[in-house]
């Protein structure tokens, strides 16, 4: 049995809470919950951002980070250009299913399988309407108040096109940042199906040492998608000793695929001094004194010379 915490704010309960119309907001507001609560525990995990099956086969989801839930893990469906919808929940102690407050029309084409990652949601049967993208999430209580914390979804397509790997290749980008001790770096990712992709980046040495992995970009990495390929432009700083050099990679459906080619990120020049005002008027006096110094000295030593070859007078006056 749920708390009756729990049971007043299940997603889809019949109660007419705030939290449960908050639930089937559009997704932009649901995300901007996710974004509130980031700081108050860890995300979930779902590490597969596509899923390709043919009508007939079967599917599951996966949700890591569960360790950190109370008892019940949620799972949404999100149709392109609809609002979430709750499925069921999970209880993750025992595999059971609580149906009970969902309205979905395909609930019956849902169950639960378990894995060595823990329960999981399965659909056996796959039809083309499950086209989807799917969401674990699980109730939060902070301070007496109940969120809900969603993992980044995995996208089902169902289809009978080949998943197809992506051709990645690595850039230099222009950019005046450049020359204000940054550098930008273009990743590109083409041909591949389906096309949702994730970038990172590695970098190393150019005199050798271990690659070391680049933290996520956090606002410094712009991601443009277009017809048959999608671009990920980084901006990177430049090491004051050092020369770098960058890799990226592409996670997919197909598999992880790594840039055969590196791009080099030369360390900072020299640092050019450049002196202030006060400097460079206090360099003109030294100079004006030092001007002033030698023309005194010119002028004695050339008197002193003219009164030294001046000398007494040598003419003689003799007695006849």
């Amino acid at each position: 049995m749920k708390s009756a915490s729990e049971r007043h704010f299940s997603p889809g309960s019949p109660e007419e809470t705030p939290l449960h119309k908050m639930l089937f907001l559009p997704a932009a507001a649901l995300c901007c919950l996710c974004s509130v609560v980031t700081m108050a525990a860890e995300q979930l995990i779902q590490d597969d951002l596509t899923l390709t099956r043919r009508v007939g086969e079967s599917v599951s989801f996966s949700c890591g980070g569960t360790e950190q839930c109370g008892t019940y893990i949620y799972w949404y469906q999100k149709k392109k250009n609809e609002t979430f919808r709750v499925i069921f929940d999970i209880n993750k102690n025992n595999g059971n299913i609580d149906r009970s407050y969902s309205s979905h029309p395909q609930l019956d084409d849902f169950s639960a399988i378990t894995t060595n990652k823990g329960w999981e949601l399965e659909i056996k049967q796959v039809k083309s309407d499950h086209s989807a993208t799917y969401y674990c999430s699980f109730c939060l209580t902070v301070r007496g108040n109940y969120y809900f914390i969603f993992g980044s979804g995995t996208k089902l397509s169902v289809t009978d096109e080949q998943v197809v790997k992506p051709v990645v290749s690595v850039y230099p980008a222009a950019s005046r940042a450049h020359l204000e001790g940054n550098s930008s770096l273009l990743c590109v990712a083409s041909a591949m199906f389906p096309p949702l992709v994730q970038f990172s980046w590695k970098r190393q040495k150019k005199n050798g040492g271990e690659p070391e992995e680049l933290p996520p970009a956090e606002g410094e990495q712009l991601e443009l998608r277009e017809s048959g390929r999608t671009i990920a432009i980084r901006m990177v700083d430049r090491d004051v000793f050092d020369t770098y050099m960058y890799r990226c990679s592409v996670k997919h459906e197909g598999g992880t695929v790594e840039a055969q080619t590196q791009q080099e990120v030369p360390a900072l020049p020299p640092a050019l001094y450049v002196p202030s005002i006060y400097e460079v008027k206090l360099l003109c006096l030294l100079y004006t004194v030092l001007i002033v110094k030698s023309l005194v000295y010119c002028c004695g030593l050339s008197l002193l010379m003219i009164l030294t070859n001046k000398g007494p007078s040598t003419n003689c006056t003799h007695a006849d």
